[in-house]
């Protein structure tokens, strides 16, 4: 019974507490990294405890994410994403006209 309680208590806390995921950039420029998740009320509140607990001296900026906002492509939409798209005649190089200045 004393098991059951903790789950509940745990599940209450979630929602009060949803996961937010940070990003932090290491230089202005750079790309944005996943460095970790945290628990926090609202949005400001995880910046705050991000810039505790992953902010690094000199990282430009930290974005946080609610967990529940993120969408990922799985493996199996790898080939839907970056396979070449044969449909699209127009990248096709004959399209592209060489101005006379370039060398070849």
């Amino acid at each position: 019974m004393r098991m059951k309680m903790e789950k509940n208590t745990t599940a209450e806390n979630e929602e009060k507490m949803p996961l937010w995921e940070v990003f932090s950039q290491a230089k202005s420029g750079k790309p944005h990294t996943h460095v970790g998740s945290l628990h926090a009320p609202d949005g400001t509140m995880a910046l705050q405890n991000a810039r505790d607990a992953y902010a690094r001296r000199g990282s430009a900026s930290l974005w946080v994410v609610p967990a529940e906002a993120i969408i990922a492509s799985t493996p199996e939409d790898s080939p839907m994403f970056f396979d070449p798209a044969e449909d699209k005649v127009y990248r096709h190089p004959q399209f592209y006209k060489i101005p006379r200045s370039v060398r070849l």
